[in-house]
């Protein structure tokens, strides 16, 4: 089943109404804090959460909530994957409460020589997991040679890990074109 093409814009949380009319978007995605941080969810929009689910309602702008970069639930490092998860738990309930419409998250890597069946394990159990409100959308990898959302081939057997996961009808994929063109895909 394939649905309409939606074109959006990542912006500035701080004033993320305006910043999406003024590109004549329909949606905008936005950091609920420092994208480089296991801070949990901080936003800055004046009047908070509340206010922001309110306004994006009366303009008729969908949300996105992009998980901060640093999120990788997919390693074999425990002291990554752990706060990972409980990271991506507090951007997935935030996101709900704002009424977004998904959260963007990042595949992770498994370092160089890293065994991406493992990444792909951690995956599903990270969905085991996870409660979401939401739906969670991972984004394919620009780069990295142990990540598991980089190619074709490991998407297609990510989807399979999560899948098996109970949760998995919360689960989609984001496509990012530039990371695809990036790392070789042709996105046409």
């Amino acid at each position: 089943m394939t649905g309409p093409v939606v074109l959006g814009a990542h912006v500035d949380q701080a004033d993320v109404v305006a910043e999406a009319q003024a590109r004549s978007m329909p949606v905008a995605q936005i950091f609920l804090g420092s994208p480089q941080s296991y801070r949990g969810p901080a936003l800055t929009y004046p009047g908070g959460i509340p206010q922001l689910k309110a306004d994006a309602a009366a303009a008729g702008v969908g949300l996105y909530v992009h998980a901060p970069y640093i999120v990788n639930v997919a390693t074999a490092n425990n002291r990554v994957r752990i706060p990972s998860r409980k990271l991506l738990q507090q951007h997935v309930a935030a996101a709900a409460e704002l009424g977004a419409l998904g959260v963007i998250v990042h595949g992770g890597q498994m370092g160089k020589g890293g065994d991406l069946e493992t990444g792909f394990d951690n995956w599903r159990k990270a969905v085991d997991g996870l409660e979401a409100g939401v739906p969670v959308l991972i984004e394919n990898t620009a780069g990295g040679d142990g990540a598991p959302a980089r190619s074709m081939e490991n998407l297609a057997r990510l989807w399979d890990a999560v899948q098996s996961a109970s949760g998995a009808e919360r689960i989609g994929f984001c496509l990012d074109t530039c990371h695809a063109h990036a790392s070789g895909m042709d996105p046409s």
